[in-house]
């Protein structure tokens, strides 16, 4: 089955005049058509509801949507694997029918070092342990008693089913604590340790420590040696995507399909959906007044937005506590994305060849404890480190739809990098970055260098933190809405409902978090449905 949104790359426009849209009777506006907007709009529409979606850009997705950035290659400018991803918003929306594939990365993660050595951690429990083995026998133990922590947070806290602490309003720490029958080890990975503390819990080789500190930071503005981060990596590792738990994978056609099939499914079920219509004010209750200052008007308004921009549309409206709060949640990025058009895949020293198994999982360019504590230091400066954290992921080797034949597309997400620099701006500073990301991976490759004289790379999109604060809307250029660390998870995250009357949120600003997920559009739609008394 075609995706009609797929089939104009998500650029919706406006199916009738806007004066046509204020004169219409509308049971709720939706603020923001990102994924987990789109996933909402779908829900209340399939209840009954008669919902309005309205996009400032021209196209929907948000940060998980599909441009090209080169002539004939398709890519995500953030989004890039599925892996949390609720089986639940899958199966209730059809995406299956509608043509949802992916492809399990189960070739897992490969991490090579300067040495020369390199692993490969399979997904498969038994490669990888075997792995392990090869590169640091006396830590087997250690790593499968890693994984099963991580195993057993899985279990207690989103077991397959009803069962799951994302699905509904979030839990206490209280009920957590009873999830997990008081297990010390299992607390002190979600709420306590640092990646650091986590990998030095379990593990002696310092290779091995390093090749998982960059999971405890994903698009966390934190060291790994700050507490609370050993957290990001159970978040990133809790996913039953297919049924296969923490499992990450490819989407087939790239990863906004995801956004597109939701906004297919809204439209299906009679929402209405516009692209290329700003919103100036929010009006609880009211409905919500267009940058051209025409009003449009529901009794429920639901913002998709990031809390920021929420409140900048709510204005005097806002509740002065919940704007506080709101305020102090941390919202600057530290992350810069590559999107990157090859030639041919990057040859690892370590493990030679431009195609090989571990092209097919996820790879991570590693750093030493030293260069990790001198990188965040520098990006908070204002400054750009000697060497970035890199983790590379390649759409075209599982999915040659998107690139013209014979090349390759390379998404590379990296930290640290500043939000703003103590001395000139990403407009002055980007082609800086963009050598500084080829250097970071050139320590690794043989056929990436300056990402000017290599032989790897035809061209490469460069996104700052505040390219993607303005290419998708995301205050700060934060990729999850602010911090999902501990004191910012679980019930201390932002609810569907505001204190508002008739004023929700659903974006990744609330519970469950960040990635692309869909469960909190289902959750505020679930909040709406409940508090109107319909089913």
């Amino acid at each position: 089955m075609e995706s009609p949104t797929a089939s104009v790359l998500g650029e919706i426009g406006l199916p009738i005049p806007i004066r046509a849209l204020a004169s219409k009777s509308w049971d709720a506006i939706i603020v923001g058509a990102g994924h987990n907007g789109l996933a909402c709009a779908a829900y209340l529409a399939r209840a009954g509801q008669r919902v309005l979606v309205i996009e400032s850009r021209p196209r929907v997705g948000g940060a998980c949507t599909i441009e090209e950035p080169f002539p004939g290659v398709r890519m995500s400018p953030c989004a890039y694997l599925a892996g949390l991803l609720h089986p639940l918003v899958v199966e209730e929306l059809e995406l299956p029918r509608r043509g949802f594939q992916w492809t399990p990365a189960v070739n897992g993660l490969f991490v090579p070092f300067l040495d020369g050595s390199s692993v490969q951690l399979w997904d498969d429990d038994e490669r990888c342990s075997e792995a392990v083995r090869k590169l640091a026998p006396d830590d087997v133990e250690g790593w499968d008693a890693m994984c099963a922590v991580i195993r057993r947070l899985r279990e207690a806290l989103r077991p397959a089913g009803k069962g799951d602490l994302w699905i509904g309003e979030a839990p206490t720490r209280a009920e957590i604590e009873e999830r997990l029958g008081h297990d010390a080890e299992a607390l002190s990975v979600l709420f306590d340790w640092s990646m650091a503390e986590m990998v030095e819990h379990y593990l002696a080789d310092e290779r091995l420590q390093i090749a998982m500190l960059g999971q405890g930071v994903i698009g966390t503005n934190a060291s790994p040696f700050d507490p609370g981060t050993a957290s990001i990596r159970f978040h990133h590792s809790s996913g039953r995507l297919g049924g296969m738990p923490g499992m990450w994978g490819y989407v087939k056609g790239g990863m906004g399909m995801v956004s597109f099939y939701f906004c297919d499914a809204a439209r299906e079920a009679s929402a209405t959906v516009v692209s290329g219509v700003p919103v100036a004010q929010i009006i609880p209750g009211e409905g919500v007044i267009l940058d051209g200052g025409d009003r449009i008007s529901a009794p429920i308004v639901i913002s998709n937005a990031d809390p920021r921009r929420t409140l900048t549309m709510l204005g005097k409206s806002a509740d002065a506590a919940w704007k506080q709060r709101i305020e102090e949640i941390p919202i600057e990025g530290c992350t810069v994305k590559l999107n990157v058009h090859l030639r041919e895949l990057p040859n690892f020293t370590a493990r030679p060849g431009a195609n090989e198994a571990h092209h097919y999982g996820q790879i991570n360019t590693p750093l030493t404890k030293e260069e990790w504590k001198a990188g965040y230091a520098a990006a908070r400066r204002g400054e750009l480190p000697e060497h970035l954290w890199c983790e590379l992921y390649f759409q075209s080797v599982h999915d040659s739809s998107v690139v013209p034949q014979g090349e390759h597309t390379m998404s590379v997400f990296a930290q640290y990098v500043p939000y703003k620099f103590k001395q000139g701006s990403w407009d002055t500073c980007r082609d800086e970055v963009r050598a500084l990301a080829m250097k970071s991976l050139a320590r690794f490759c043989s056929n990436i260098g300056d990402g000017i004289t290599d032989t790897a790379v035809i061209d490469a999109q460069v996104l700052g933190p505040p390219d993607i604060e303005q290419k998708v809307g995301l205050t700060g250029g934060h990729i999850f809405q602010g911090e999902c660390l501990p004191a910012y998870m679980w019930d201390k995250r932002l609810t569907a409902r505001t204190p508002m009357k008739g004023m929700y949120l659903c974006g990744a600003c609330t519970h469950p978090g960040g990635s692309v997920i869909g469960i909190n559009g289902r959750n505020a739609a679930m909040a709406v449905l409940k508090d109107l008394g319909a089913k």
